[in-house]
C-alpha cells in the first residue's frame, strides 16, 4: 500500500505475446484476508481476480501461530494466557485502523489468535468487493490430505486444463513439531469457535467438519 500500485504491479512477471496460450498469474498473501482494508484496495486494483481462500481448523490454526510469535520472540506468554489475553491485547486496535488507513498494529498482527480463526466475518468483508463466483474456499486438510482432487477445483475455477505435478512436487515437507496441546484447552476453543463455524457452514453452505 505504501509503495504504490505502480511497484505492485512491477512485481508480476510480463506476459509472454509470443505465447499462444493465456497467461494468467497470483500471488498468496494469507494476511489478506484479515486485513480491514484489503478488499476494498484490492478490488480497485484487481476487480476481476479470481479469489481462492484456504482455510484451517481454527484451533490448529491459532496454535500454530502462537509458536510462530514464539519462535520469533514476540510471545512470551504461555499458551493459555496469550488466548485469555488476546481481548485486552487488541481492545481498540480495530477501531483505529479503521480510522487510519496508515495505521499498523503490532498487536493486531501478531496476537489475533482467536480472531484470525473467525472466518465468516473476513469471508463477509470480501464478500462486498468480490462475488460468491469469484471466491473458491478450500479446507487446508483437502490441500494438502487429497491434492490432486482439490488441484482439479483449483484448474476448474481458474478454467484451466487439469494437469498432475510431478510426484516429487507432491512430497510433504516435514511439520513443525509444537508441545500436544491440553485437551481441556482444545475443548475450550472448540467451544467458542463451533458458533462462528456454524455460522460459516451456513455461508458456504457446506459443513467443514470442525
Amino acid at each position: 500500500f505504501d509503495r504504490s500500485i505502480e511497484w505492485y504491479r512491477s512485481q508480476f512477471p510480463l506476459p509472454s505475446w509470443n505465447e499462444e496460450r493465456t497467461f494468467i498469474t497470483g500471488e498468496a498473501t494469507p494476511d489478506y484476508l484479515f486485513h480491514p482494508h484489503a478488499a476494498r484496495r484490492a478490488a480497485k486494483v484487481v476487480p476481476q481476480a479470481q479469489l481462492i481462500v484456504v482455510l484451517r481448523n481454527p484451533v490448529d490454526r491459532a496454535y500454530s501461530h502462537y509458536y510462530k510469535e514464539v519462535k520469533r520472540g514476540s510471545e512470551t506468554l504461555e499458551f493459555k494466557e496469550a488466548v485469555e489475553a488476546e481481548e485486552v491485547r487488541l481492545r481498540g486496535e480495530m477501531d483505529k485502523l479503521l480510522e487510519d488507513e496508515r495505521y499498523t498494529s503490532f498487536n493486531y498482527e501478531h496476537f489475533s489468535y482467536l480472531s484470525r480463526g473467525v472466518y465468516v466475518d473476513q469471508l463477509l468483508r470480501w464478500s462486498e468487493f468480490y462475488s460468491k463466483e469469484q471466491m473458491l474456499v478450500l479446507k487446508s486438510e483437502d490441500l494438502y490430505g487429497r491434492t490432486l482432487d482439490t488441484l482439479k477445483l483449483i484448474q476448474d475455477f481458474l478454467h484451466l486444463p487439469h494437469w498432475q505435478p510431478e510426484p516429487r512436487a507432491l512430497t510433504k515437507k516435514s511439520k513443525r513439531k509444537y508441545p500436544q496441546m491440553s485437551p481441556a484447552i482444545r475443548q475450550q476453543l472448540e467451544e467458542y469457535f463451533e458458533p462462528h463455524n456454524q455460522r460459516l457452514y451456513e455461508y458456504l453452505g457446506v459443513d467443514l467438519g470442525w
